[in-house]
């Protein structure tokens, strides 16, 4: 519902990642005491980022030196956690950091990812937090199917993640890490995603 042309500003140095942070939470929190974002059911993936200047937390892949965006986004496409992680570590065991990194106060009942995060013991663990992960089962998967039929419906609606990931990088400073530290990176990502978050107080 939302336009996806916005214009990302330069980011001065005194706003440092603590700050970004803290406003995203801030606004977050208001828009779910509004409910406009609405946090029971969420979408979770990565998308890979080329480093063209190297520098840390950076990982090498087939597809060449960078960073995985970790992202979850609530049934709207509206952030609901950004961060930056080297390519080189597996999207299942990055799961956890995102949570960490929500900036609402409750998590989401129902956490929609694909195939990369069908991992039982990663089940177990959200459990304990009242998380359920829906995610269709791997191929070459060899214990007893998990997932119930009537729940991985949700998966369908898994392309608004996907959409997130499009409209922050229209932004050449997100599509691409041109910064050298990894700390100023994750601040366009977090600028990126809090304009987002102030699209629904103006459309």
């Amino acid at each position: 519902p939302y336009s996806n042309h916005f214009t990302l500003p330069r980011l001065p140095p005194r706003w440092q990642i603590g700050v970004l942070a803290d406003v995203l939470e801030d606004l977050a929190s208001e828009l779910r005491e509004v409910r406009v974002i609405e946090g029971s059911e969420a979408f979770i993936d990565a998308s890979f980022a080329r480093a063209k200047g190297g520098g840390p937390g950076v990982g090498l892949t087939k597809a060449g030196k960078g960073v995985k965006i970790m992202a979850i986004v609530d049934r709207c496409g509206l952030p609901l956690s950004v961060g930056t992680h080297s390519a080189q570590r597996h999207e299942a065991r990055l799961v956890q950091l995102s949570l960490d990194l929500v900036f609402v106060d409750d998590l989401p009942e129902n956490l929609v990812g694909d195939k990369a995060y069908d991992s039982d013991p990663l089940d177990a663990d959200l459990r304990k937090q009242g998380v359920e992960m829906i995610a269709p089962h791997r191929k070459n998967r060899t214990r007893a199917k998990t997932q119930d039929g009537r729940r991985l419906r949700r998966y369908k609606r898994r392309w608004i993640v996907e959409r997130f990931f499009a409209w922050i990088q229209w932004n050449r400073r997100v599509l691409i890490r041109w910064e050298y530290h990894a700390e100023n990176f994750l601040g366009f990502v977090q600028l990126a995603a809090l304009c987002l978050l102030l699209k629904p107080l103006y459309y």
